[in-house]
C-alpha cells in the first residue's frame, strides 16, 4: 500500500523515482584518464556524425573515406606524419606548460616566431649561404629554437613578477607574432612584390625519405622529414625530464600542490620562467620543422592552426609526452583528411567538439557519479 501510494505521489510531484550523486575522487584509478579520454574523442566523433547527418551527409562514409585519405597507403600515411611533425612539438610545447598548471596559448605565436627565427639565417643572412647543409640546419634550429624560447619568456617573466594572467598575455602575443612575420614578408623579404619571401637554397631544407630513393628504391615519393626525428626525440626528452628529473619533480609539485612546492624550498618564479621558455622553444622548434621541411620560404600561411591543436593534444594525451605522439599523427590525418572532403570545415569541427568534449570529461576525473534510488515516505 505503501509502495502504491509513493508512486502516485512520485507520478503526481513529477519526481524522478532516483537521483545522481556526486563524490569526490580522493585517487584515480591509472586506466582512467585513458578511458575518459577515449571516452571523449569516441563521442565527439558520435556528436561530429549526428551533425554531419543533420547537414545532410553520410557520416559512416565520410569518416571511412576521411581514415582512407589519412592511413589508407604508405604515401598517404608519409604526408600523414608530416603534419603530425609539428603538433608533436606543439602538443609537447602545450603539455610541458600544463604540468605546472602553466596555460601557454601562446604555442602559435612562438610557432610563427620560430619560423621567423630559421627564416633570418637563410634571408639576413646570419651565416654564409654557401655553409654546409648540417651546419646551415643545425643554425637554423638554434635559432629558431631561442626565438620561440625568447617569445615564451615574456608572458612567464610577467607571470612570475607581475602575476599577469599568462592565458591573456601569451594569447595576444600570438597575433605579435603574426604582425610581425607579415612585416617582413610584405616589406623586406617580398619577393618581386609576392606575398612570400625566396625560396630557401636546399642546403636549408630538412632532408626527407625521398631525398634518398637512390639508396632505398621504397622510399619514392615518401615525403616524411628530419623534422619528425626532432619531434620523437623530444618527446623522449621531455618524458625524461617530467618524470625522471629532479627538475620534473618539481614542476609537477608546482603544478598539483603550489603551497607545498614553497614550503619546500622550490623557486617557483624561477621555474614559471624557465618552463615557459621551454615551452615556447618547443613550439618554436615545430616552426623551424615546418618552414624548413615543408614550406622551404617564410609565408603567412605556414599553420592551418598548429599551436591551439596543440592545446586538444596535450588534454587528450594528459599531458604524457609519449601519448602526444599517437595522438598527434591521428590529428595529423584528420588535417590531412579535412583536403580531400567537403565542406573543408568538418575536420576544424570534428577538432572543436573533441576539446568541449576534452574539457567536459575533467568532470568524470574529478567525482564519482552514483544513481541512487530515492526513498519516499508515506
Amino acid at each position: 500500500m505503501k509502495s502504491s501510494e509513493a508512486t502516485k505521489s512520485t507520478r503526481r510531484n513529477g519526481l524522478i523515482p532516483f537521483r545522481i550523486e556526486l563524490e569526490t575522487r580522493m585517487e584515480q584509478p591509472r586506466w582512467l584518464g585513458a578511458a575518459v579520454s577515449l571516452g571523449a574523442m569516441i563521442f565527439a566523433l558520435f556528436l561530429g556524425g549526428v551533425i554531419l547527418s543533420m547537414a545532410g551527409g553520410n557520416p559512416i562514409r565520410a569518416y571511412s573515406y576521411m581514415l582512407k585519405a589519412a592511413f589508407g597507403s604508405w604515401g598517404v600515411f608519409s604526408d600523414t606524419l608530416v603534419k603530425a611533425t609539428p603538433l608533436i612539438l606543439t602538443g609537447l610545447a602545450c603539455a610541458v606548460a600544463f604540468s605546472m598548471r602553466l596555460w601557454n596559448i601562446g604555442a602559435e605565436g612562438q610557432f610563427y616566431v620560430g619560423a621567423f627565427g630559421a627564416s633570418a639565417v637563410v634571408l639576413a643572412p646570419l651565416i654564409p649561404l654557401d655553409s654546409p647543409a648540417w651546419l646551415m640546419i643545425l643554425t637554423m634550429v638554434a635559432v629558431g629554437t631561442l626565438a620561440g624560447a625568447a617569445w615564451g619568456f615574456v608572458p612567464g617573466f610577467l607571470k612570475a613578477r607581475y602575476n599577469v594572467n599568462e592565458i591573456i598575455s601569451s594569447l595576444m602575443m600570438n597575433y605579435i607574432a603574426v604582425a610581425w612575420n607579415n612585416f617582413f614578408i610584405f616589406a623586406v623579404w617580398s619577393e618581386g612584390g609576392f606575398q612570400m619571401s625566396p625560396k630557401f637554397p636546399k642546403t636549408a631544407w630538412l632532408p626527407r625519405l625521398t631525398d634518398y630513393v637512390e639508396k632505398i628504391p621504397a622510399f619514392r615519393g615518401l615525403t616524411a622529414h628530419l623534422g619528425l626525428v626532432f619531434g620523437l626525440v623530444m618527446a623522449g626528452i621531455i618524458w625524461w625530464v617530467l618524470y625522471r628529473s629532479k627538475w620534473g619533480y618539481e614542476i609537477r609539485l608546482i603544478g598539483d600542490n603550489p603551497r607545498a612546492a614553497e614550503y619546500s624550498g622550490i623557486n617557483i618564479k624561477r621555474n614559471i620562467v624557465l618552463v615557459m621558455m621551454l615551452s615556447g622553444g618547443l613550439a618554436g622548434l615545430a616552426g623551424v620543422s615546418e618552414i624548413s621541411g615543408v614550406v622551404h620560404r617564410l609565408q603567412g600561411a605556414i599553420s592551418p592552426g598548429y599551436g591551439f591543436t596543440g592545446i586538444i593534444i596535450a588534454w587528450l594525451a594528459k599531458l604524457n609526452p609519449i601519448l602526444v605522439v599517437p595522438v598527434s599523427v591521428l590529428f595529423g590525418g584528420l588535417i590531412l583528411a579535412g583536403r580531400e572532403i567537403q565542406p573543408s570545415g568538418v575536420p576544424k569541427l570534428i577538432q572543436g567538439i573533441i576539446l568541449v568534449c576534452l574539457i567536459a570529461s575533467d568532470f568524470l576525473l574529478r567525482y564519482r557519479v552514483s544513481i541512487v534510488r530515492r526513498s519516499w515516505e508515506s
